[in-house]
C-alpha cells in the first residue's frame, strides 16, 4: 500500500488539506474558503468553528478523491495562519469568543502604551517582536478583558487560548492535545526565544495567566493521535509550524543567509540566521524558523500585511478584474504605471516602517488613467514593499543575497516575479511545487514518522521551475521605485486621530 503524508495549510482565507507522495509531489488537494468577519474599521475576525468544520471538510474530501484509508496516511502536518488568537473553553471545547485575526488592529492604542512605559526594549529582546497589534499577546488580553466573565474563567484554568494550529489539534484529538510549536510561540510577544519558554515577565506586563498557554513543542516529532471517530482510524500528528516557517522549510532554505518570499495574503519575507537569533536594527523580526531534534534554527523576518490580497480587492471591491490570475494580462496592456503608484496600507504598513495608521492610497491619477494603470501599479506595489524588506534584511544581517526563492499563489505571476527581480536587481527563483508552506509541514512530520530519512534526502527533491534575471537597463525601474517611495510617506499616518 502506498503511503503518504497529508498536510493541513489553515491559511487566513482559505483551508486546504494536500496530499503529499515520497517525492514531495502534490498527489491531491482540496481547498474551501471561509467567510472573513469585519465587525468595524480595522477589525478582522473568523468565526473558530467554521475553521474547524472547513479543515475537517478538505480532509475528508481530499482523502475520498484517490480512495486514501487512514492506514496509508503516515502522518499529518499542520501549517496556519500565525498570530490569529482563539480562546475555548476547555471544558465545553466551544470559543468563547470570535478568532482575532493577524491583520486586527484593534489593540493598536494599547501597544501605544506599552511603548509609552519604555517596555519595547525588554519585549524585543526576550521575543525578538516588536510591539505591535499584529502579534498574539495583546489579542488574548483584549479577549480576557472584553468578553463577560472570560477573565475569571482563565484564572481558574477554564480557558484555553491557542494560535489556528493548537485549536486544530485540540479538535483532531478529541481535546486530548492542548499544544503549540516553538514557532507559533515565538510570534505572540509571551515566548521567550532565547530560553525557548513562557516569559514570566512578559505574562505580567499583558496580564496573561500561565495557565490558558498551550505545552510548546518542536517542528517535528509524534504529538498523539487523531481521535479514531473522525477518519474511522487513528493518524499520527507529527509535524506543526506557522505558515512563514514552513514556507522556509519547504523551500529548503537550510544554510545561513537564504532567503525566501511567500506571495499569499501577505508577503512575508525570511532570512536563515542559523544558530542565533540576529535582533534587527532596522524593525525586522527575530524568529525561530524551525526545531528539530532539539536543534533551534532562527530566522530574521519582514511581514507585509497585504501582498496577494491587493489583487483580491482588485477583484472584490473595484471589480476591476473578474478573477486574481487576469490582473497579469491586464496589467501587460500597458508599458507602464501611467504615473500612478499604489500604496498596499489597508492595514496599516508593516516592516520596516510599523506605522499602525497609514491606510491604503491611490495617487498620481489623471484623466488618462485607466484600469491597467491601477492593475500595474499595484503589482509594482506587492513587489517594492517586499524589496523594502530585503533590502532592510541585507543591511540587519550583513549576508549578501545572492537569490531569492519565491512561493505563494501570487508567484506564479511571471510579470510581478520581473518587476520583483527588477527591484532587488537579483535573480528570482521560482520551485517546481510551489505550495511550499504545505510542502513545509510535510517535511516535518514525514521526517519525524520515518517518512522521509533525513534533510539531506528531501533537500534533493527542490527544483527551479523558472528563473527572473534582472534586466540590463533598471533607470525605468529605479524612477517609479523613487516615485512610490514618495507615495508611501503620503499614506503614513494617515488614522492617527
Amino acid at each position: 500500500m502506498k503511503k503518504y503524508i497529508l498536510s493541513l495549510d489553515a491559511g487566513t482565507t482559505s483551508n486546504r488539506a494536500i496530499l503529499f507522495n515520497h517525492s514531495g509531489e502534490i498527489v491531491n488537494l482540496a481547498q474551501q474558503e471561509f467567510q472573513q468577519i469585519y465587525p468595524q474599521a480595522g477589525w478582522v475576525e473568523h468565526n473558530p468553528e467554521t475553521i474547524w468544520e472547513t479543515q475537517l471538510q478538505v480532509i475528508r474530501e481530499v482523502m475520498s478523491k484517490e480512495g486514501i484509508l487512514p492506514t496509508q496516511i503516515s502522518g499529518i502536518g499542520i501549517t496556519n495562519q500565525r498570530e490569529t488568537t482563539i480562546i475555548w473553553n476547555r471544558e465545553t471545547g466551544k470559543p468563547i469568543s470570535n478568532a482575532i485575526v493577524w491583520q486586527d488592529r484593534r489593540t493598536a492604542n494599547f501597544c501605544d502604551e506599552l511603548k509609552a512605559r519604555g517596555l519595547e526594549k525588554t519585549f524585543t529582546e526576550k521575543t525578538g517582536l516588536i510591539i505591535d497589534a499584529y502579534f498574539s499577546g495583546t489579542k488574548i488580553k483584549w479577549i480576557l478583558d472584553h468578553i463577560e466573565g472570560a477573565r475569571k474563567l482563565a484564572n481558574e484554568g477554564k480557558l484555553a487560548f491557542g494560535t489556528v494550529d493548537s485549536w486544530l489539534i485540540w479538535k483532531l484529538t478529541g481535546g486530548k492535545l492542548h499544544i503549540t510549536d516553538v514557532t507559533n510561540a515565538s510570534r505572540t510577544l509571551l515566548f521567550n526565544i532565547n530560553t525557548l519558554e513562557w516569559d514570566r515577565e512578559l505574562m505580567e506586563y499583558l496580564d496573561i495567566p500561565e495557565e490558558i498557554l498551550p505545552k510548546v513543542k518542536s517542528c517535528s516529532e509524534i504529538y498523539g493521535t487523531t481521535k479514531k471517530e473522525l477518519f474511522g482510524e487513528e493518524i499520527k500528528i507529527a509535524g506543526i509550524a506557522g505558515d512563514q516557517q514552513a514556507a522556509l522549510f519547504g523551500q529548503m532554505c537550510i544554510e545561513k543567509g537564504m532567503v525566501k518570499n511567500t506571495y499569499g495574503t501577505g508577503c512575508f519575507v525570511m532570512m536563515n540566521t542559523g544558530e542565533k537569533p540576529i535582533i534587527s536594527k532596522n524593525k525586522l523580526l527575530a524568529t525561530i524558523g524551525w526545531q528539530i531534534d532539539n536543534k533551534t534554527t532562527y530566522a530574521l523576518e519582514g511581514s507585509i500585511f497585504i501582498g496577494g490580497a491587493v489583487v483580491q480587492w482588485l477583484r472584490d471591491q473595484l471589480g476591476i478584474i473578474k478573477s486574481a490570475s487576469e490582473i497579469e494580462t491586464l496589467a501587460n496592456t500597458v508599458k507602464n504605471n501611467g504615473g500612478v503608484s499604489f500604496v498596499q496600507g489597508f492595514v496599516g504598513l508593516g516592516a520596516p516602517h510599523w506605522d499602525q495608521y497609514a491606510t491604503g492610497t491611490i495617487i498620481g491619477l489623471t484623466r488618462g488613467t485607466g484600469k491597467a494603470h491601477i492593475a500595474r501599479a499595484a503589482l509594482e506595489a506587492i513587489a517594492f514593499r517586499s524589496m523594502e524588506v530585503i533590502e532592510t534584511m541585507v543591511k540587519d544581517s550583513e549576508i549578501e543575497l545572492n537569490e531569492l526563492r519565491v512561493d505563494g499563489g501570487a508567484s506564479l505571476n511571471n510579470l510581478l516575479m520581473q518587476i520583483q527581480a527588477n527591484s532587488i536587481n537579483t535573480k528570482v527563483v521560482r520551485p517546481t511545487v510551489t505550495e511550499t508552506t504545505a510542502l513545509g509541514a510535510a517535511y516535518f512530520a514525514g521526517l519525524a514518522t520515518g517518512f522521509w530519512n533525513n534533510i539531506d534526502e528531501i533537500k534533493n527533491q527542490w527544483q527551479a521551475n523558472r528563473i527572473f534575471n534582472a534586466e540590463n537597463d533598471l533607470t525605468e525601474t529605479r524612477e517609479t521605485i523613487l516615485q512610490w517611495q514618495r507615495a508611501i510617506e503620503r499614506s503614513k499616518n494617515w488614522n492617527k486621530e
